[in-house]
């Protein structure tokens, strides 16, 4: 049988330390405009997957859970929306994409993306300043506030704003996350801010377990055997700890109640994360740069898709920023107790500074608004081509 190859329009984007493959959902084959099986296989061809090399080289994927991703957007019908933004995080070894959460760092991308394609009203659009493109976070049923630079009409994607994690300067993006929390309960689902989580001949940690960003799993570095100052390689070149970790993110996924049963977690790999944190200390930082100890409030690590992520989650950052402001978690008391608007952490590429404020309500802990700065660039912008037999 004689195969041909479709072409499909996308755009290839930086935003914050992730890549991804961006599409407007108008430009998607008609079989894939819709959720479904259609949709998912089309985008695991694209990015590449499954892989038993681990390498995607048949594809866009650059073989990390951070270059692993796909974005469709559309506008949105929802009052004072802009656009409606969809994440898919696609698995490396798997014909599988996972709908469960967000990505924090693409969402930085979002924006610019809606512009370039035409979605965001032109009126809405200053000649100099800033577009305020709001963003209905499909997945996570949650509102995205992205400031995006505009110079002369357009886009300002260059600059001088510094992301650890990113090597080169970009023009900095604002990004609000309104309300982080989960909306159908508790930001903290037990209903506790430290639980005392058993694992199964793993151990029983203390954790503070957090639905607000993305679902994610607190735990004191100490009580892993860790410093809290550990870089990628310590941990994803230790095939135990990294099986430590996935049985460790299996029940913390079935006390947060995301999960009936601990083999619904292979089906789950994005949420919930597992994060280890310390008190500040300096370290030498993934390019080399020593991190100080008075730069940072407390020190962070996360894997992602089951390896030890080379910067920080969007989300994750929003999970670490609420957590931070709420007296009493195990992040707050590594960052040194206290009420606090925001936090600056070490991860393994630098630092990062979040805002959140927190207050308590009646349904419990809340935050409005949680505070990140991020940059975005446009890599390439064409057509992705895929197999026929896609659908098939």
């Amino acid at each position: 049988m004689k195969l041909n190859q479709i072409k499909v329009p996308a755009t290839y984007m930086r935003g914050g330390t992730s890549k991804g493959v961006f599409f407007n959902l108008h430009d998607l084959p008609p079989q894939a405009q819709t959720a479904g099986e259609a949709r998912d296989r089309l985008l695991v061809r694209v990015i590449g997957s499954p892989d038993p090399y681990a390498k995607q080289i048949d594809g866009m994927g650059g073989a990390t859970s951070s270059t692993s991703k796909t974005v469709i957007v559309s506008k949105s019908d929802k009052p004072d929306h802009d656009v409606d933004y969809l994440f898919g995080q696609v698995a490396i070894d798997k014909p599988f994409v996972d709908w469960s959460g967000n990505c924090g760092n693409l969402s930085a991308a979002v924006g610019p993306f809606a512009i370039h394609a035409g979605l965001v009203d032109p009126a809405r659009i200053p000649d100099n300043g800033i577009a305020v493109v709001r963003v209905w976070q499909a997945n996570i049923g949650k509102t995205i506030v992205i400031h995006v630079p505009i110079c002369d009409g357009q886009v300002q994607e260059l600059g001088d704003f510094e992301l650890d994690g990113v090597a080169f300067p970009a023009a900095e993006i604002q990004v609000d996350f309104m309300q982080p929390g989960d909306s159908s309960g508790s930001m903290f689902p037990t209903g506790n801010l430290i639980d005392e989580l058993n694992v199964p001949s793993v151990g029983s940690f203390e954790a503070t377990m957090i639905n607000a960003g993305i679902p994610t799993i607190f735990i004191d570095a100490h009580a892993l055997g860790y410093t809290g100052s550990e870089l990628q390689q310590d941990i994803n070149n230790d095939e135990a700890a990294l099986q430590r970790f996935e049985t460790i993110r299996a029940y913390g996924a079935l006390k947060m109640g995301l999960i009936e049963s601990i083999e619904e977690a292979k089906s789950r790999q994005h949420t919930p994360k597992v994060a280890f944190v310390s008190e500040a200390k300096s370290y030498v930082s993934s390019s080399g740069k020593r991190v100080e100890e008075q730069q940072v409030d407390l020190l962070v690590r996360a894997l992602s898709m089951g390896k030890l992520h080379h910067a920080m989650m969007g989300t994750a950052a929003v999970a670490i920023a609420s957590a931070a402001c709420v007296p009493g978690t195990v992040v707050n008391r590594a960052a040194g107790d206290g009420e606090r608007e925001s936090v600056t952490f070490g991860h393994p590429s630098g630092t990062l500074k979040v805002g959140a404020k927190a207050s308590q309500s009646e349904q419990g802990w809340l935050v409005d608004k949680a505070v990140m700065s991020r940059s975005a660039r446009i890599i390439m912008e064409g057509f992705v081509h895929v197999p026929s037999d896609v659908f098939a």
